[in-house]
């Protein structure tokens, strides 16, 4: 099971709901069944500096990751201190840099 390494979110279980329309605009005949849905969480893999200075590749989700942006913009403390994001975030980011 995938876990974010901060908040600890994880897969989370919902429910589907689908509506069937009366004729011509009328009252709803039949309300479908609910059927099971899985959310699951927007992980990204990061290597994380850690309190002892080892570097560490974790699975953070992205609105962690979003967060210690925010954080970092604003002068702030991150809660992470996060070395490099791999994947596609990784290219998002260089190329913000390099147009900046």
């Amino acid at each position: 099971m995938v876990i974010c390494f901060h908040c600890g979110k994880t897969t989370q279980f919902g429910r589907s709901y689908t509506h069937r329309k009366g004729v011509a605009g009328g009252r709803w005949k039949k309300r479908a069944q609910a059927t099971r849905k899985i959310f699951k969480v927007n992980l990204q893999a990061v290597k994380v500096r850690l309190e002892d200075g080892k570097i560490k590749r974790v699975k953070v989700c992205s609105k962690c990751i979003k967060r210690v942006k925010k954080d970092l913009n604003d002068g702030k403390k991150p809660f992470l201190n996060i070395v490099s994001i791999e994947g596609n975030l990784s290219r998002k980011t260089s190329e913000t840099k390099q147009n900046n």
